[in-house]
């Protein structure tokens, strides 16, 4: 059985022979949840790529934990950097997308209110929706025992999502009827990928124009069209592979 992977604040200046206490929700999670008991093992991340993997020391009532760490992984920065833009979905497709990416290995997601969109995050609604997106980033990356979990950015108006893809090294709209396959495209050896996920009713002219502006072009998946909320995925995994990210 793989150790659990649990997030901390902070792994700075941990090293062998120190102790890590684990409290809070996490600590919750781990005692009153999963039972961990004294010698088990255990992983903690920052989620900004530092690891401490050892085994537990004791558990102090039903929400704190002390740990041993014994191995120090590390998770370097990515490169090329991989950005979705995605789309506000319906429903929960949103964390759909969001926890399937993370799972993958996208590196930063930025929520988009495209003209199309059916949903809008407004007010109170828009804070709520963030935070659900931001909690499936955490929960997925430790799920996918990742060390380096993926930035979920506040959500961008379409001229910041052209301003974002004016600065990439590549940039893309994923779009059906897109000239060029994603599967064939010039990509950076380094440096930053940005990718545009559209909603369900597609990208707007007036969208597409700006982001065209920006240096973008549009690109197809394949033959079959996806839901917004996996065609973010599946274009990740073609990136990955493509970029030797996977290798």
């Amino acid at each position: 059985m793989t150790a659990p992977v649990f997030l901390v604040d902070s792994l700075e200046g941990v090293g062998p022979g120190a102790t890590v206490t684990l409290d809070g929700p996490e600590g919750r999670h781990a005692v009153s949840v999963r039972r961990l008991q004294p010698g088990e093992d255990i992983v903690l991340t920052d989620g900004r790529g530092r690891g401490a993997a050892g085994v537990v020391v004791r558990t102090e009532g039903k929400d704190r934990l002390i740990v041993e760490p014994r191995e120090f992984p590390t998770e370097p920065e990515p490169t090329p950097r991989i950005t979705v833009v995605q789309a506000l979905p319906k429903g929960d497709r949103g964390e759909l997308a969001v926890e399937t990416m993370t799972e993958t290995g996208v590196d930063a997601v930025v929520p988009w209110a495209a003209a199309r969109c059916i949903t809008q995050w407004k007010g109170e609604r828009a804070a709520k929706s963030l935070a659900k997106w931001r909690a499936t980033a955490r929960e997925a990356g430790k799920q996918s025992r990742r060390l380096r979990f993926p930035e979920v950015a506040d959500a961008a108006t379409t001229k910041q999502v052209a301003s974002l893809l004016a600065e990439a090294d590549f940039a893309a709209v994923l779009h059906e009827e897109g000239a060029e396959p994603l599967a064939t495209a010039e990509l950076p050896a380094e440096g930053s990928i940005v990718l545009v996920v559209g909603p369900e009713g597609g990208v707007s002219p007036e969208e597409l124009a700006a982001f065209a502006e920006a240096g973008a072009k549009p690109y197809r998946l394949g033959r079959s069209v996806l839901r917004t909320s996996t065609a973010g995925t599946a274009a990740t995994a073609l990136l990955l592979g493509r970029t030797g990210r996977w290798s």
